[in-house]
């Protein structure tokens, strides 16, 4: 509930907060403060390659056009970046450095699984990081949506949109204040990571309000979770079971998490007894993550959710 705190209360403080992200260098530049530092810009970028898939969605929320976008597996609202229209500029791990350098770009923008290539890639472009904070994930969000705003001249758009999630987030804690204790799960092939306050998976606790159902899970293991059997769900016993499908999100063959879910043991919880099993959208939580458009399907989505019971 703190972080969603601080991320409402940055509405107030937009004025001041943007003027340290992104501040004309003069009438032509644009400088523009990062995760990784600071990068000037010629002028509004008219050719802009994105790394990010996060930042590809807030982009397309804004109507900015992009070039080049890495070979991704996207979800449905996005997979227009699939087609031949733009650019294949390598992976989201792996840029294709001669695309890159071919296309001539007037800005490459990295995040996430692609922010390690940022030093390669600003040799070829200016390049600004804008990779979400962990321990300030919608905040910083707030601040990469602002950035974008400022950097192509859609500020107006960039607050409409910060304020429908202020809404759907708004909605949410609402609906999760008295609905009981949550647990979120990650399975993929065969196995399952459970995730809590802090950790990668965090929004559904930090952000969106569900009280947690276990407040012992391993944070050193926060990006990957930490790896549970069907008796740990049994003997947390949550009131909701939210799930991430990964090998849906990558498009890779296996049992279903639904399937897999599907057990003696975790029959015997709460959340399976009441229908409180919450499948997530895989692709917006494993694949987009700090994405706008994304961050709202998925608390309209809980939302939805928590409302019926």
């Amino acid at each position: 509930m703190t972080t969603r705190r601080s991320f409402l209360a940055a509405t107030l403080a937009g004025a001041v907060s943007l003027a340290a992200f992104v501040v004309p260098a003069t009438a032509q530049e644009i400088t523009v403060e990062h995760a990784q530092g600071t990068t000037t810009l010629p002028a509004t970028p008219t050719k802009v390659l994105v790394f990010d898939v996060a930042s590809l969605d807030n982009l397309d929320a804004l109507g900015v056009d992009v070039a080049g976008v890495p070979t991704l597996r996207a979800p449905d609202y996005l997979k227009k970046y699939e087609g031949s229209d733009y650019i294949k500029t390598g992976s989201l791990f792996e840029p294709d450095f001669e695309a890159v350098n071919a296309a001539e770009p007037d800005l490459i923008i990295v995040g996430g699984r692609s922010r390690v290539k940022y030093a390669e890639l600003a040799k070829l472009a200016p390049t600004i990081d804008l990779s979400t904070d962990p321990a300030d994930f919608l905040g910083s969000v707030r601040k990469n949506v602002e950035t974008l705003g400022r950097i192509f001249g859609k500020e107006s758009e960039a607050e409409a949109e910060l304020a429908e999630l202020d809404r759907s987030l708004e909605a949410v804690n609402q609906a999760a204040s008295n609905a009981g204790k949550g647990l979120l799960v990650l399975t993929t092939g065969g196995k399952m990571s459970a995730f809590g306050p802090g950790s990668r998976f965090g929004l559904l606790h930090d952000g969106f309000g569900v009280e947690p159902a276990r407040t012992d899970l391993k944070s050193a293991r926060a990006n990957h979770g930490q790896a549970i059997s069907h008796e740990f769900i049994l003997e947390t016993n949550p009131d909701w079971l939210f799930v991430i499908d990964r090998d849906a999100a990558v498009g890779r063959e296996g049992e279903a998490a639904a399937e897999f879910l599907d057990n003696e043991l975790v029959n015997q919880t709460t959340a399976w007894k009441e229908d409180q099993v919450v499948y997530l959208t895989p692709a917006h939580w494993y694949i987009v993550g700090g994405g706008v458009t994304a961050l709202k399907a998925e608390a309209d989505l809980v939302t939805k959710a928590l409302a019926k019971h």
